[in-house]
């Protein structure tokens, strides 16, 4: 595997000591369209679930730098448990912006709950004593199958135009219809979650516009004061980071032996100039892709101190990072040739998942363009 600068920390080397059992679990938690549960089970003890979760119930109310290099970690050996695993940390740390008894419920049995959801408006929510009822359908909500609390959006009607809330609700509550297909980032078990009259209390409820600004209600930790924008997309470009490093790697290693065996006696001779120009290329990208994402992540620790112009700037270093990592794990396929295309190498799997994490909505290069664009061009 080619070196890489990570900083060392402790979520970073927990990774890379499940590491071995993630790869050797990726083939068949693919087959299977979820992670095995032995893998989940190593990844909360890891400690990505509590990675966000407020000090004051046992977590680390950690920082962005430390979780990107955890997921890019795990993202070497499968980019699907990479992207549960920050989901996870991810969904815990909106989980934090429930009032203080309302997270207070979801950390009741300790720091180490399952956090999953969809911030997707698609549910309806009317007020009723004490709080809600929720109804609902969300599609492609990750690893739902492992969770103890799903984190839902909904509108609720207003004298003027309906508000988007959050919604907290036991996965007990939830029915799971399992219609994951997509060819990339299979093991995910990004499933459809179905939300029937289920009573909300109040607590477990807030402002969806709070995750944008930045606004937690019981919370003053950074990592619960940075506006949404400035950190969402680490949540879905580190695990693709991640997938190009474990691409280039599995790349290198076959090209190598290729070139190795094409110098013996009586073989076809293969050129190294080809696959030399591959390297270097699709290395400097995700070698560039990595700083850039660093740069991000220590942007985003800053909480409160975050300004619009670093917000936009992570937008756009976020949705472009991703289009250079699939540009370089694209280049890497196409010159592994057939037999490294099979479906028995990982470079397929690397390839799929990567391009599969480029379609998320919060990677996309056009809105980003244009909330940068609005700091230099619209003034």
């Amino acid at each position: 595997m080619l070196d890489h600068a990570q900083p060392h920390n402790g979520l970073a080397t927990a990774a890379a000591d499940i590491a071995e059992t993630v790869a050797d679990r990726a083939a068949s938690a693919e087959a299977a369209r979820r992670l095995d549960p032995d893998v989940v089970k190593a990844v909360v003890s890891a400690g990505f679930a509590r990675h966000f979760v407020p000090a004051r119930h046992g977590g680390k109310a950690g920082t962005f730098v430390e979780l990107s290099a955890a997921v890019a970690t795990l993202g070497e050996s499968c980019p699907a448990t990479a992207w549960s695993a920050s989901l996870f940390a991810n969904l815990a740390r909106m989980a934090a912006f429930l009032p203080a008894a309302g997270f207070a419920e979801i950390w009741a049995d300790g720091p180490d709950a399952v956090v999953v959801g969809s911030l997707i408006p698609v549910g309806r929510a009317e007020a009723v004593d004490g709080g809600w009822r929720l109804s609902g359908t969300w599609p492609y909500v990750s690893a739902v199958d492992y969770a103890d609390w799903v984190l839902l959006c909904g509108m609720v009607p207003t004298e003027r135009t309906p508000q988007a809330r959050m919604f907290a609700v036991p996965r007990s509550a939830c029915e799971i219809i399992h219609d994951w297909s997509s060819i990339g980032m299979q093991a995910t078990g990004s499933n459809t979650v179905i939300v029937k009259d289920v009573f909300v209390p109040a607590a477990r409820s807030f402002d969806r516009g709070d995750l944008f600004t930045g606004r937690a209600v019981d919370s003053t930790a950074a990592c619960h004061s940075v506006p949404l924008q400035a950190a969402n997309g680490l949540s879905f470009v580190t695990p693709a980071l991640g997938a190009a490093r474990g691409a280039l790697a599995s790349w290198t290693a076959y090209v190598s032996e290729k070139v190795r065996v094409g110098r013996q006696p009586g073989r076809p001779i293969v050129s190294p100039t080809p696959f030399e120009l591959v390297l270097a290329e699709s290395s400097t990208d995700i070698d560039a892709a990595g700083m850039l994402l660093a740069r991000a992540s220590a942007v985003a620790d800053r909480g409160t101190a975050v300004t619009k112009e670093e917000t936009a700037r992570n937008l756009r270093d976020c949705a472009v990072v991703v289009r250079r990592l699939t540009d370089a794990v694209d280049r890497l396929f196409r010159a592994a040739g057939t037999t490294g295309q099979s479906t028995a190498s990982p470079i397929q799997r690397f390839w799929r998942d990567v391009n599969a994490a480029s379609t998320h909505v919060a990677l996309q290069l056009e809105p980003a363009a244009s909330a940068y664009a609005d700091h230099y061009l619209r003034d």
